[in-house]
Parts: C-alpha cells; sequence; structure tokens
C-alpha cells in the first residue's frame, strides 16, 4: 500500500492513479476508476503523447462453447502499453488475462497479445437483453482503441426433429413434396438430403429442388425417384438424422392400340374374328393400376361360300348363214360363279357347216375361202356408219350457232317496280333489249342458259332517297366494299375481301360477272346511313397511376377489368414507388401468327425497373370461351425492342409465373412488369369468341330520321367501353341491354338484320334491313369495333315510339335477338346504365382497406398453412379447396405459399370479396370453424389498428 501511496502521489491536478493498473488517467476522460469489484468502468482515454494509436492485429471472434470445454478470446494491437477485455459491459479482473509482449522488428512498436477464457457457467449465469459479448480495449501514450464486439453462445442442436419428411405414392410425372423441420439448435443446422444413404445434388439435377425452406421438390417424378429419403441435419455440436421416408412412384397401365381384326374362322359360313391389345403402354409398374376394360374383343362374321359357275343348255341353231355356217350360244349362269367361285370351263359358242360342206362361194369351197376377205367387208360397212354420223353432228352443231347468233340482241332487266318500296320483294326477271335505263349494268351479257325468272327475297344497300332508283346506278357502296348478290339474293358486304357464302351453291347468280363497278350516288342527306365495318376514332391508351409502399394495396383502371394488386411486403420498407397502368387502344402491336388472334387488351404496368420480392396479381379481362379442348391460350410479353416473346401457356408447367384462367379474366402472378396480353390459338372449328352485341339510337339532322347501330365488339369491358366514349360524343342512347354472342372459328359470317318495323308508323329504307359481315373481320374484330347502320324513317312527326327487334346471327352458329323498345323524345327515353357494376370511383388503393382479407386473419392462415402437416392439411390442400389444382411447384418456390394463394384469391375476388366461401374452404379442411364474414367493423378497425402498431405506423 505504501508503494501504492508513493506511486500515485505523481497524478498530479485531475489525474487519477489506479493501483491494481499502474496506470495514472485523466479524470476528464472517465469517472474516477475503480475496480471491477465495483462494477465502475475504466476510463476511456490517457492524456495526449507523442505516438500512436493503438492497431489491433487481431480481433476476438465470435464463438461457440461446445459442451463445457471453455473457449479462448484472443486479441493483439501495436503498439499497446496495455490490453484488457470489457465483457457484458464490465471489466475482466487483470487476473484472469494472460499476457504477452514483443517488439515489431519493422516498426520498433511494442506488440501486446492477450487473452482469456470464457466458461459455460459464466455464459449460463448471464441474463440480459442481449447474447454474451467480449471486446478488447488497448492502451498507447496517444489514446484507446476499442476492438469489436465478439459474441459467445452456448452450442446445442436438439435430438427429434420439429417435422419428420412422409412417404409418398405419387403417379409417373406427378410433383413431389418431402417437408423437413430440423431440430432446434445453435447455431442453425444445415439440411441435407440422402437418397438410399447418397446424398443428392440438386445442382446436378434440374428436376430437384432443395432451396425452398429445406423441402425436397420434384417438380415430375420419375421412375428413378423411388426410393428412400432421409433428411440430414448437423452443426458444431452434432448430426442428426431424420426417419426416412419410401418414395414410390408408379405408373398405371395403359391399353396398347388394338390389333387388325383377325380373318373369320371359318372358311364359308358363320364364325368369328377377334382382336386383342395388351397392358403395355405403359404397363402397370410400382403397384399402379392395371388397366380397365376388355383385352380382347370378338364380332361375329359371316363367310360367302365359293359357288363354281355352270353352264346353260345350249341354245337352238341359228339360220344357216350366206357364209353357210349356223351358230349356238350356251351361258355360264346355271349358276354364276360367285365368291370366288370357278368359270365354267369350256367353248361358249360353237358353229358348224350346215349344207354338209355343199356349199360354194366365189367358185370355191367353202373351206378353201380365207377369212380375211370377210372382215375386210366388215370393216368396211363400220366406218361407213361413222362417217355418217360425224356428218349429222357437225350440220347440228351448225345449226344451234346459227340461232344463238340471231338471240343475242337481248339482255335482261327487272321490271317488278315494287322491289323498289321495301328491303325484302319478289323480283321478275325477262329479256329486254339492250341498252334501257334500269339495267344494272347494261354491258353486261345475258345468259340464255339459265331460267329467265327468279324469284327470292333480296337485301340491298339503301339507294338513300326514292328519285335515284331512276338514276343510273342503284347502288351506293362505302368505300372499299365490295357487293356480290348471291342466288339466294343476300347480299354480303365485306371490307377489302370478298364475303364467303356457305349456303347452298346454285347454278347462277345475278347480276352476271364480278366485282362490277358502279357510279356514286350524292344523296341529299349527308348522314351515312350505311358504316359497315367502319372503325371508331383511334385512341391513344387508358392510364391510371398510384403511389404505393409497404403496406400494398390494389390499382384498377375503372369499367374495363383490368388491375393490378400489390400485396403487402412487395415493396421494401421505408421505400416507395409510383406505378402506373395502362391499356393501349390503338392499333395493336401484337402480330398474329397463321390462326392466332388476339383475345384481350395490351396492358402495360410499371415502372419496368421496379423490383418485389413477393409476385404481385394482373388481372386481364379475356373473350375466350374458355376450353382447353378447343384453345390453346397464351401469355405474351413485349420486349424492350417492340418484339412479342411467349412467356408461357396457361396450361404449362412453370416456377417463373403463373396463369389462372377464369371465365372473364385471367389472373397472373408475375414477378417484373412490362406490357402483357393473351393470344389464342384455335384447336378445332369449335373454338368460341364471346362478342357483346348492343344497339345504340339517335337522331340525325332530318327530324324524320332516325339512325340504329349495332356493335359487334370482343366481350371485354374496356372494349366496349370504347364503344360507350364514341357514343357519348355523338349523343348516342343505349337502346336494349348488351347480350353475348358465341360466335364459332367455322368460318361462317355473321347476318345483322332489322325485324317487325311497325308498318304503318316506320319504314327502312330500301334495300338496308339485313347486313353480312365476313367471318375474317368479325374473328379479328379486336383490331376495330365493328358496327353496321341501320336508317328508319317515320311518315309523320306524330310517331313517338319506336319498336323493333335486332336479329344477330352466325350462319350455323348462335342467334340473339334484340329488342328495341324506346321513344324519340329524349325526355320521355328510359335510361339503361352502359355498365352493370361500375367500379371503384378511387383507382388506387393503398393500406389494408385495399384488401378483402383482415391482416390479422391473413397472417394466421399463413402461419397454420405453411406449416406442413402429416395429414398433408397444409398449403397444397388450401389451393385445392380454392380450385388451385395445377402448377403446384410454382407456390412451392415460394418463401409463403399460402400467402401467394391468398394474394391470387384477393385478386379474383376483388368484386364480390366473398369471405364466406373463404371460410367454408377453410373448414373443411378442418383448420377453422369462424365464418370470416362475420367479423364485424370494429374487429377489422381493430385489427387494422393492432398491425400499424406492429409496424410503426
Amino acid at each position: 500500500m505504501g508503494r501504492a501511496a508513493a506511486t500515485g502521489g505523481g497524478c498530479r491536478g485531475a489525474r487519477r492513479w489506479l493501483p491494481w493498473l499502474g496506470l495514472c488517467f485523466w479524470a476528464a476522460g472517465a469517472a474516477a476508476a475503480r475496480g471491477t469489484d465495483n462494477g465502475e468502468a475504466l476510463p476511456e482515454s490517457i492524456p495526449s503523447a507523442p505516438g500512436t494509436l493503438p492497431h489491433f492485429i487481431e480481433e476476438p471472434d465470435d464463438a461457440y462453447i461446445i459442451k463445457s470445454n471453455p473457449i479462448a478470446l484472443r486479441c493483439k494491437a501495436r503498439p499497446a502499453m496495455q490490453i484488457f477485455f470489457k465483457c457484458n459491459g464490465e471489466w475482466v479482473h487483470q487476473n484472469e488475462h494472460v499476457s504477452e509482449e514483443s517488439l515489431d522488428e519493422s516498426s520498433g512498436l511494442k506488440v501486446r497479445e492477450v487473452f482469456i477464457n470464457v466458461t459455460r457457467q459464466q455464459v449460463e449465469d448471464f441474463h440480459g437483453p442481449e447474447d454474451y459479448w467480449c471486446q478488447c480495449v488497448a492502451w498507447s501514450h496517444l489514446g484507446t482503441s476499442k476492438s469489436r464486439k465478439a459474441s459467445v453462445r452456448i452450442a446445442y442442436l436438439r435430438k427429434n426433429f420439429e417435422q419428420d419428411p412422409q412417404g409418398r405414392e405419387v403417379p409417373i410425372e406427378g410433383m413431389i413434396v418431402l417437408h423437413c423441420r430440423p431440430p432446434e439448435g445453435v447455431p442453425a443446422a444445415e439440411v441435407e438430403w440422402l437418397k438410399n444413404e447418397e446424398p443428392i445434388d440438386s445442382e446436378q439435377d434440374e428436376n430437384i429442388d432443395t432451396r425452398a425452406d429445406h423441402n425436397l421438390i420434384i417438380r415430375q417424378a420419375r421412375l428413378s425417384d423411388s426410393g428412400n429419403y432421409t433428411c440430414m441435419a448437423a452443426n458444431i455440436v452434432a448430426k442428426r438424422r431424420s426417419l426416412s421416408a419410401t418414395v414410390v412412384v408408379y405408373v398405371n397401365g395403359g391399353w396398347s392400340s388394338w390389333t387388325e381384326w383377325s380373318a373369320c374362322n371359318v372358311r364359308c359360313g358363320r364364325g368369328w374374328q377377334k382382336r386383342s391389345r395388351t397392358c403395355t403402354n405403359p404397363a402397370p409398374l410400382n403397384g399402379g393400376a392395371f388397366c380397365e376394360g376388355m383385352s380382347v374383343q370378338k364380332i361375329t362374321c359371316t363367310s360367302l361360300c365359293p359357288v363354281d359357275g355352270s353352264w346353260e343348255v345350249w341354245s337352238e341353231w341359228s339360220v344357216c348363214s350366206p357364209e353357210c355356217e349356223h351358230l349356238r350360244i350356251r351361258e355360264c349362269t346355271a349358276p354364276p360363279p360367285r365368291n370366288g367361285g370357278k368359270f365354267c370351263e369350256g367353248l361358249s359358242q360353237e358353229s358348224e357347216n350346215c349344207t354338209d360342206g355343199l356349199c360354194i362361194l366365189d367358185k370355191k369351197p367353202l373351206h378353201e375361202i380365207k377369212p380375211q376377205s370377210i372382215e375386210n367387208a366388215s370393216d368396211i360397212a363400220l366406218y361407213s356408219g361413222l362417217g355418217a354420223a360425224v356428218v349429222a353432228v357437225a350440220v347440228l352443231v351448225i345449226g344451234v350457232t346459227l340461232y344463238r347468233r340471231s338471240q343475242s340482241d337481248y339482255g335482261v332487266d327487272v321490271i317488278d317496280s315494287s322491289a323498289l318500296t321495301g328491303g325484302f320483294q319478289t323480283f321478275n326477271f325477262k329479256t329486254v333489249r339492250q341498252g334501257n335505263s334500269l339495267l344494272l349494268n347494261s354491258a353486261m351479257q345475258p345468259d340464255l342458259t339459265v331460267s329467265r325468272t327468279y324469284s327470292g327475297p333480296i337485301c340491298l344497300q339503301d339507294p338513300l332517297d326514292k328519285e335515284l332508283m331512276t338514276e343510273s346506278s342503284l347502288f351506293n357502296p362505302l368505300s372499299d366494299i365490295k357487293v356480290k348478290v348471291q342466288s339466294s339474293f343476300m347480299v354480303s358486304l365485306g371490307v377489302s375481301e370478298r364475303a364467303e357464302y356457305h349456303g347452298k351453291n346454285h347454278s347462277r347468280t345475278f347480276p352476271h360477272g364480278n366485282n362490277h363497278s358502279f357510279s356514286t350516288m350524292h344523296p341529299r342527306n349527308k348522314t351515312p346511313y350505311i358504316q359497315n365495318l367502319s372503325s371508331l376514332p383511334t385512341r391513344t391508351e387508358l392510364r391510371t397511376t398510384g403511389v404505393f409502399g409497404h403496406l400494398g394495396g390494389r390499382l384498377v383502371m375503372p369499367n374495363t377489368g383490368v388491375s393490378l394488386l400489390i400485396p403487402h411486403g412487395a415493396i421494401p420498407e421505408e421505400n416507395s414507388w409510383e406505378i402506373y397502368m395502362s391499356i393501349n387502344q390503338g392499333e395493336p402491336s401484337v402480330q398474329s401468327d397463321g390462326s392466332e388472334v388476339l383475345l384481350s387488351p395490351e396492358v402495360t404496368c410499371g415502372p419496368p425497373d421496379m423490383i418485389v420480392t413477393t409476385p404481385f396479381a394482373l388481372t386481364i379481362p379475356h373473350c375466350a370461351d374458355v376450353s382447353s379442348e378447343h384453345w390453346n391460350i397464351h401469355l405474351k410479353k413485349r420486349t424492350q425492342q417492340g418484339k412479342w416473346e411467349e412467356v408461357m401457356s396457361v396450361e404449362d408447367e412453370s416456377t417463373s409465373c403463373y396463369c389462372l384462367l377464369d371465365p372473364f379474366a385471367c389472373h397472373v402472378l408475375l414477378d417484373s412488369f412490362g406490357t402483357y396480353a393473351l393470344t389464342g390459338e384455335p384447336i378445332t372449328d369449335c373454338a368460341v369468341k364471346q362478342l357483346k352485341v348492343a344497339v345504340f339510337g339517335c337522331m340525325s339532322c332530318n327530324s324524320l330520321d332516325y339512325n340504329l347501330r349495332v356493335y359487334c365488339v370482343d366481350n371485354t369491358p374496356c372494349a366496349f367501353q370504347e364503344v360507350v366514349s364514341d357514343e357519348r360524343h355523338q349523343g348516342g342512347q343505349l337502346l336494349e341491354e348488351p347480350k353475348l354472342l358465341h360466335f364459332k372459328g367455322n368460318t361462317f359470317s355473321l347476318q345483322i338484320s332489322v325485324l317487325d318495323i311497325p308498318p304503318f308508323l316506320w319504314r327502312i329504307k330500301p334495300f338496308t334491313a339485313c347486313q353480312e359481315v365476313p367471318f375474317s373481320r368479325v374473328w379479328c374484330s379486336n383490331r376495330q369495333p365493328l358496327h353496321c347502320a341501320f336508317s328508319l324513317e317515320r311518315y309523320t312527326p306524330t310517331t313517338t315510339q319506336l319498336s323493333c327487334k335486332i336479329c344477330i346471327r352466325q350462319l350455323k352458329g348462335h342467334e340473339q335477338i334484340l329488342q328495341v323498345q324506346t321513344s324519340i323524345l329524349e325526355s320521355e327515353r328510359e335510361t339503361i346504365t352502359f355498365f352493370a357494376q361500375e367500379d371503384s370511383t378511387f383507382p388506387a388503393q393503398t393500406g389494408p382497406k385495399a384488401f378483402k382479407i383482415p391482416y390479422s386473419i391473413r397472417q394466421r392462415i399463413c402461419a397454420t398453412f405453411d406449416t406442413p402437416n402429416a395429414k398433408g392439411k397444409d398449403w397444397q390442400m388450401l389451393a385445392q379447396k380454392n380450385s388451385i389444382n395445377r402448377n403446384l411447384s410454382y407456390f412451392a418456390t415460394q418463401s409463403s405459399p399460402s400467402a401467394v394463394i391468398l394474394n391470387l384469391w384477393e385478386a379474383r375476388h376483388q368484386h364480390d370479396g366473398d369471405l364466406d366461401s373463404l371460410a367454408c374452404a377453410l373448414e373443411e379442411i378442418g383448420r377453422t370453424h369462424t365464418k370470416l364474414s362475420n367479423i364485424s367493423e370494429s374487429q377489422l378497425d381493430e385489427a387494422d389498428f393492432n398491425y400499424s402498431r406492429q409496424n410503426g405506423l
């Protein structure tokens, strides 16, 4: 104590002497120095002096105490006068330090190395908010330096796995998911999978994935994947081995093709023949089911027995010929040969001399005359007959030709003027002289090979004025429209192409010739009464934006069926993005290949460089009548170069994205923004596009005229909204609720006609009651909205009500009737809403209010179903109960499969929010008995408030 006191006397002023350290510190650097017994800290600095701050050459590392073996923490610094450890904020006594001192030859500075031992008891006795930690503090003449904190933890590994893998029996090409939850341990155990005691390397086999939360996923099971699978968990303490799970990949048997029918088992008469097949395509393996059905089929057969031919009796001898011979014949008909029987053997005719050799010809006995002379005589007679026939035919041809030329000065004319008063009348045609002013085309030549009288309905274009019927032309076709009158007298209208008529083919059509030009009419009323297949004004795009953060939200394009769901947590915390969504309303940029057609709008969402941590859901409407038997539907994305490439077919299996096809929309889970669209390739003629047909009406500038416009557009809300927008600008009024028309891909055209017009109140302009649209224009109608216009006229201004029917039908296909019953007076019109269900007036919704499932309920569902269950009640069952039965490997690769399934549910039920159906699905699984739809508003608000408090909002 005397030495300490003497030494301490050297500290003056504010300095304080620490006897157990042998150092003198400035009191201003910290509180007065005391020993570790009273828990006071050492000062952090010493007085300034020439030199260098200590630099740590070696700092303490994190360590684990294994069993009861203490661990050593080591520290080395230069230059260092002293180095001491501080653990959990308290100085470690100098007696527990082991110190070594050396000199750095290169710099001449003093190097000090110190280490201490930490025992298991010390760590177990420590109770604090964090792990047991230690750090070094080194002193030099210039000051102090601190090392990093090193944590010390007791290492362990429990014996029992939280979940052992369960054995499975799966069909070939099915998906296998083996769950493994390793035992609790410090540090966390690493997991390795063994198959038949051999390690599995997922890097070498793309069909196997072991990244998803220690689970083993085999996307498509193969026969070679059968075996015993074991989950191995290990850390620095020990290794643990799970129970083995036996996986059996079985193959159900399949029938081979039938063999050809065998020959009938009897040569003639009634017998049987058979064919067979084997259960080898493939053969059942590993307990797979054997083929159902018969392996042998037998049918009866009848083989006709062969009948050999037999001669009839000889006929009587003929009279004696000039050549002194007579003949007799017989036929092989008693019976004739049948079914491969032999023909009769022998001669069918006989000849002999009928004068016993006394006949003389040219002074020679008959038997001495050469037969060649007889043959020459018969040839001369034959050739003479042929020559006479040729002359007779030539004379007949010349006569017919002269007669036809004498009749060439006659033509064809329409003489029934009653056809000018209505759309469907009876026409009679007879020959008149050429040059008549009523001829459709006076230059055309008549065809005398057909009848001169025709009768049947005719549907022609409107001449727009009765006075114009006397002019040189009866038609006023639109630009680029061709008119073709078939033998049934139905005018077929098409744009830039000939409409195909699929009815019964007749021998002739009227008028003669093809695609003749007609002069243009100049009606007094400039309103275009017929605008068949005209396009609406082009628009660039619909667009909406919203700012979203970590809470996520929903972006909706009102009345288009297009929406974007940003899940909670998809955007990192403390970040926010302005997300936009647009629909291309101009000419589609998707180039159709072959028979492929565009089934949806082109939807763009961005920004393209945004990165999400959880897949977002994009909903795109489509117009296909969904059936995997008739359609092959693809999701396509536009590249930065403007080209379209296929992302996937909706029936494919993929882990990059997911497509769920509903009857009217497709819900897509994606992880990158861009421009997307749906295209379809019809597999059969039964592929159906759904068309929405609607009729609009408005008064023209002439108070007696009224226009009906019939639209046929793809059954997508955005396509109909384009029509509505255009009609609003024109002052159009929707006259009837729109209806669906199923348009088949059978190449037959579409007919639109006006029926049941009150005869004494209204009239339709002549020849305008029916219009026909070619198949190709309707099938690709996403290019331009199609409509046909009909012009009606009141007889008197007192007529204020209009009642008629619009018939839209596909030849050999579906038909729809629109019943028009409206008032001409605007004040008395009945307002029909354009859209049955208006979307939200707020396109962007953020936070918990944007989702149908409350966040607290959602958390409980995910926590329940993300944890595998031995009875199979996990996220796969949740997906199945929500009608998600394919491409489950996509969800298996997600960090929380249940959360992604619920995101998909939110996208599908954004309008109805049918929480009751979700609750029923959960009840069927046996996980909950609480109906979500019964949650009160106060509970929802409380759940959202608690959620906001947890996230610091």
